[in-house]
């Protein structure tokens, strides 16, 4: 099956990446750098580019701006929990996964999927049903940051969690009711971080296999942050830590 690409960014990075596109639609008389620099790579990938009026792009993608540049691809290629696994240890790092306990909006999944891919995280797990998947809002919104992140979509997040502690992983998941605060306990790596939806948090089953619980402390009216960034805040302090150990 074909998937949508719009946006400059999200192109260039699937073309990088090594996703196959099959065609990318260029609005005609559109011009700039970026989309030189862009063509200039589809065309040396053997990509072929068809040149349309505005109107063509507006009916294809009418959820916003396209930035002229609209590309059809193969479907995200799903990655393993193993996969993960081996990326880390070709690293020679230990591993770092994010779980996402039913995100539903793919906007917040791509937002979720730029921050961890910049904190350095090797692979984000996501529950195969009543959750968001990567399609072209996911990958929009994350700048093109899914070309390079290992994802994979699992049917139980519970048996996932339990053999992961069987390799000698934490489970750390984030919960407002938690005791602990994130920038105050030591977070301990080989490390599963796990955020939960929407409104929701962590579901119970899942919460029961968390080793650690850590809240972020909220000061005002509103009880609760987006689950981007939240993910963002307990990823960066991982960073934080691991840069000041000797």
């Amino acid at each position: 099956m074909k998937e949508k690409l719009v946006g400059i960014n999200s192109i260039m990075e699937a073309l990088k990446g090594g996703r196959k596109i099959h065609k990318i639609y260029v609005q005609e008389g559109r011009q700039g750098k970026r989309l030189a620099d862009l063509l200039g790579l589809a065309r040396a990938k053997g990509v072929f580019v068809q040149t349309v009026e505005k109107r063509q792009l507006d009916q294809m993608y009418a959820q916003g701006n396209h930035q002229g540049v609209i590309a059809t691809a193969e479907q995200y290629p799903y990655a393993s929990v193993e996969d993960m696994l081996e990326l880390a240890a070709t690293r020679g790092q230990k591993p770092l996964l994010l779980v996402l306990d039913g995100i539903e909006d793919a906007r917040n999944l791509g937002a979720i999927i730029r921050t961890a891919e910049c904190a350095g995280v090797h692979g984000i797990v996501l529950p195969r049903h009543n959750a968001a998947e990567v399609n072209e809002y996911a990958v929009r919104s994350s700048a093109g940051a899914v070309e390079h992140m290992l994802i994979a979509r699992e049917t139980n997040l519970v048996n996932v969690l339990k053999d992961l502690k069987t390799r000698g992983m934490w489970v750390i998941g984030l919960e407002a009711a938690a005791v602990d605060c994130y920038y105050r306990t030591a977070i301990p790596l080989p490390a599963a971080v796990v955020v939960g939806g929407e409104g929701r948090g962590i579901r119970r089953l899942v919460k029961e296999q968390c080793d650690l619980l850590l809240k972020i402390p909220m000061f005002g009216r509103i009880n609760s942050l987006n689950a981007s960034v939240a993910a963002a805040l307990i990823l960066y302090e991982i960073v934080r830590q691991q840069e000041m150990q000797p």
